[in-house]
């Protein structure tokens, strides 16, 4: 009975063109039910184009690929000509992943309409981050996901392997140098999400959803033939298996991964990047199917079920912060840009499954 008054609120609220499918997968119902809530909400405020947003606008385009409905490609593009496909600096910081992450929906439109203006600010800032020889930028678990898909396309867009051999270094100083040992713990096969947490029982459930919705990124596009594919597929695939031992019964994973009683209680960010991820390994035949496809299909129903009110309202999103304990108590109603991205992310691979 809910899953009829659900489809039927979604039917009377969605607000943008139908897709090109005769019938779309029905895991793409209440994904414009979410992003048409977000772009019904927000208006004419396009806001910033640093991590959050971009974290959005990577969704809208996946939902863009997935429907056809070029409402959603052209919300992404008003968001991008707002700031000229130009990306955020920091005289303080520079070359800080946060900022390049704008690049990623620059490159899904310049995929669908190669003009050089959308990627010249992120060919000018990726060289310009080469340039220094520096590999310490990404001292972040989340640094991953904003970056790292970045270097993996320029280098597929280009042909020219500098971007992903030195997307390559950064990530290796991520899991093996930083804080002394990197942050990524091959015993308990999850990430750390920084030196300040290096050696505690704190796995951050979004920190892990970045860095297994990088590895998929990376992975889509990287040849088969890549030196670096059996890292990337060997790290993707033990972090998958832990992430399938330790889901909650309601398709959830708690906020902690390495203490379920560390502020339990459903989270959708992290659920959602680990429902994409999962969800692209079965598509993508590198995880087996029988026993991944029903850990992405409950987060997926978990997220659909709790989560997401019939308005479109996407819940239970911890907000911008970097452990278990922010944003706590999270509610029904807490929602965040980069939420509903991640969303959207995984409704384009669970509606393949």
């Amino acid at each position: 009975m809910r899953r009829r008054t659900f489809l039927a609120s979604a039917a009377g609220v969605l607000l943008l063109p139908t897709p090109r499918a005769s019938a779309a997968p029905s895991a793409l119902v209440p994904a414009r039910l979410a992003a048409d809530y977000w772009i019904r909400t927000t208006g004419s405020n396009l806001g910033d184009n640093n991590w959050e947003n971009a974290t959005l606008h990577s969704g809208v385009m996946a939902l863009y690929r997935a429907t056809g409905a070029t409402a959603y490609r052209d919300f992404t593009l008003r968001w991008a000509t707002k700031f000229t496909f130009q990306l955020g600096t920091s005289s303080s910081n520079p070359h800080f992943a946060d900022h390049q992450a704008a690049s990623q929906p620059y490159l899904d439109l310049y995929a669908d309409n190669p003009e050089p203006r959308r990627i010249a600010a992120v060919l000018a800032e990726i060289d310009a981050t080469i340039a220094t020889g520096r590999t310490s930028y990404w001292w972040w678990v989340d640094a991953l996901h904003m970056a790292m898909p970045i270097y993996a396309r320029l280098s597929a867009q280009t042909g020219n392997a500098k971007y992903v051999d030195f997307g390559h270094q950064l990530y290796r100083w991520t899991k093996t140098r930083e804080s002394g040992n990197g942050l990524w713990n091959p015993t308990r096969r999850l990430w750390w999400r920084d030196k300040n947490y290096v050696p505690r029982n704190v796995y951050w459930s979004r920190g892990n959803g970045w860095a297994l919705a990088a590895l998929a990124k990376v992975l889509d596009v990287l040849p088969t033939t890549s030196p670096y594919r059996a890292e990337y597929l060997a790290d993707f695939r033990a972090l998958a298996a832990q992430l399938a031992a330790v889901q909650r019964s309601d398709g959830f994973w708690n906020v902690n991964l390495g203490d379920p009683q560390n502020y339990p209680g459903p989270e959708t960010s992290g659920t959602a990047f680990f429902t994409y991820g999962i969800a692209w390994g079965v598509n993508k035949g590198v995880l087996d199917a029988a026993t991944y496809r029903p850990v992405a299909q409950k987060g997926w129903d978990g997220i659909v079920r709790v989560a997401l009110q019939p308005s479109g309202r996407l819940g239970y999103v911890q907000g911008a912060g970097q452990q278990p304990s922010d944003h706590q108590p999270l509610s029904k109603d807490a929602t965040t840009s980069f939420g509903v991205g991640a969303f959207l992310l995984a409704a384009e691979q669970v509606a393949k499954l």
